[in-house]
């Protein structure tokens, strides 16, 4: 069609030869000497590429369009290309393949597409699209490209090309390994699809280049596997618990909930109790450190739902290491009770050694132990090598076996696992953390960096000493961050980069803890972490664009938690609140009230909804008969 009205000619120049011909982009190309054969000639042409008589590269179909344009996209582009290849479908028995830009509206149009959504670098591109379908006569309604700014997560990579680069190199067990950030990757460790919903819900859509923290992403998780999850107990590391005074051969039966109390949803389950226990080995220290706030020589905890038990003494293997510790229980504390108030160290989780399920435990972590794993282009060197821990012989209660693949699980005091159905399908019992319990990454990153070397007092100077050794001596000293940013971060739970400009800039770091004390005051309260962020970048940005200095800030602390908190209680989106935030910098005011004035605030009810699609429609009478 396009041929045939004279909109498209096959063009015999070379790859170099059309770019030369195309120019540069301030000055004007030149027209091709073939783009003036005539529909027949381009026919004959196009039939004989599509029947493999030309080799490759020997000639292209071109639209032809304006070799002026100041759009480099529209001096006569490329449609179709000579390539013999085997495709899997037909073969070798079609030798011409279409190009990107050629396609996508013609099968957007095809597919009954409205709005086809972009990334930014296809801006360019939204002008031939549109022009293809014109030129075609594509009839209205016809597709729209639109275009936003691609989701960038920390901690990751997004891009299809270097997530390939870590498939094909096995870094990673496929494009579905449950560290991946693809749609299989995030399916197969066990996020639900409400979760990345609300996760896009709330960052929103925005045409301005990003980074998003994916602690969101994560705390979102949390905040929908919560009430969704049912609790149960696991061992991961297990450590075998005698109780000497348990009457031989009894079992006894607790009734545990499913939920805590503050979910509003009913469930129990049968535990048994047994005197060969399973426990947690992170949970008995030999020799434990001040502050030990579990099992130990001599120390008293509870047993979740049990009984309070003391360590009476401690079992050893050849090499010295611990095996089994023996303890006492008090039957006076059946279930929570506590004679005379007696304090105890803390609660362990437990199993019943002789009615434990087997299972096999996945700890799914990060996949890059960076912040910004491809600020340098070296991202395969940043992986984090502790993303993923098999652990077999883990030991769950007897509530599990009853299981169905595709069931999410809080494991008590361990996070949320998901019991995978490709595993099942394999015979195998095995959960897949989706997330912890908190955010406690801050502290696994810290532990991913090499620990700096113990520096000795200092000696006397010793004469044999060279002034090479010194040098030596002086760049061997990690460089560390200083120390106000290293409290401020470890404080408040803080990135690097965030607790680094609020160190710097005392006046946002005045807001920010005048934000955070108002912060703590709401319901649900808005996390300093957030907070930060959003002081250290979004707040910044508004700043620099409206040219005002941060002395002359018309908003407060305050002011700005209520913003962040509006949009935690789910009244205002994310991007609602960033728009709102560049009002609140020139102007100032309470956000609550701006919300009201200008009517933000989200609706969810679909009776109000209907009534103001309806007065719109009712208001566009004309357009809506137009566009139908």
């Amino acid at each position: 069609q396009l041929v045939e009205a004279g909109k498209a000619y096959v063009d015999d120049l070379s790859v170099e030869e059309i770019r030369e011909f195309r120019g540069p982009w301030n000055e004007p190309g030149r027209e091709s000497p073939f783009r003036s054969r005539t529909a027949e000639e381009n026919l004959d042409l196009l039939r004989r590429m599509r029947a493999g008589e030309l080799a490759d590269g020997a000639a292209v179909l071109r639209a032809k369009i304006d070799m002026t344009a100041a759009n480099m996209k529209m001096r006569d582009p490329l449609l179709y290309r000579i390539r013999h290849a085997e495709h899997y479908r037909r073969g070798t028995s079609w030798c011409i393949y279409p190009m990107y830009d050629f396609i996508h509206p013609l099968s957007d149009a095809f597919e009954g597409i409205t709005h086809s959504l972009c990334t930014l670098e296809f801006e360019n591109n939204r002008e031939l699209y549109d022009w293809l379908l014109a030129a075609v006569e594509w009839p209205e309604p016809r597709p729209r490209q639109y275009e936003f700014a691609r989701l960038n997560l920390n901690y990751t990579v997004m891009s299809k090309r270097k997530l390939l680069e870590l498939v094909e190199a096995g870094l990673v067990a496929g494009w579905d390994d449950p560290r991946m950030p693809t749609l299989a990757g995030l399916r197969r460790r066990g996020y639900p699809p409400s979760a990345i919903r609300a996760f896009c819900d709330r960052i929103g859509v925005t045409k301005a280049n990003s980074t998003v923290d994916v602690a969101l992403l994560e705390h979102t998780v949390r905040e929908d596997l919560n009430t969704e999850a049912p609790r149960v107990l696991c061992v991961l590391r297990r450590l075998k618990l005698v109780i000497e005074n348990w009457p031989a051969d009894t079992v006894e039966t607790f009734e545990a909930p499913f939920w805590p109390h503050d979910v509003p949803k009913q469930g129990s389950r049968p535990l048994p109790f047994t005197g060969e226990l399973w426990i947690e080995r992170d949970d008995f220290a030999e020799q434990p450190l001040p502050g030990w706030h579990r099992l130990a020589p001599g120390a008293e905890v509870r047993l979740r739902y049990a009984y309070l038990v003391r360590c009476t003494e401690v079992v050893k293997d050849d090499r010295g290491e611990v095996v089994e510790v023996r303890c006492t229980y008090d039957p006076e504390t059946r279930g929570g009770a506590r004679p005379g108030s007696r304090e105890f160290l803390g609660t362990l989780h437990w199993v019943s050694a002789a009615h434990a399920l087997d299972v096999e435990v996945r700890l799914y972590d990060r996949l890059f132990g960076d912040e910004q794993p491809d600020a340098d282009g070296e991202f395969r060197r940043k992986l984090n090598p502790g993303s993923l821990q098999v652990l077999t012989g883990c030991k769950a209660e007897p509530t599990l076996a009853e299981a169905q693949p595709g069931s999410r699980f809080q494991f008590e005091r361990q996070g949320y696992f998901y019991f995978e159905p490709e595993a099942a399908a394999e015979g195998k019992r095995a959960f897949n953390r989706i997330v912890t319990l908190k955010d406690t990454w801050a502290r696994q990153a810290q532990r991913l960096q090499p620990a700096p070397p113990r520096v000795a007092p200092a000696a006397p100077a010793s004469p044999r000493r060279t002034a090479a050794a010194a040098t030596t001596a002086r760049t061997a000293q990690p460089v560390a961050e200083p120390a106000a940013v290293t409290a401020l971060r470890d404080a408040h739970d803080l990135t690097v980069d965030a607790a680094r400009v609020l160190v710097a800039q005392p006046l946002l770091r005045r807001l920010f803890e005048d934000g955070v004390a108002a912060g703590a005051t709401l319901r649900p309260p808005v996390a300093p972490r957030t907070l930060a962020n959003w002081v250290a970048s979004e707040l910044q940005r508004e700043l620099e664009a409206a040219g005002i200095d941060a002395a002359a800030l018309q908003v407060g602390g305050a002011a700005l938690a209520e913003l962040l908190g509006l949009v935690e209680e789910g009244t205002l989106s994310a991007t609602a609140a960033k728009a709102l935030l560049a009002e609140l910098v020139r102007r100032g005011g309470s956000p609550r009230a701006l919300v009201a004035e200008r009517g933000l605030a989200q609706v969810s009810d679909e009776a109000a909804l209907a009534g103001a699609v309806d007065a719109v429609v009712a208001r566009e009478a004309a357009n809506v008969a137009a566009y139908r």
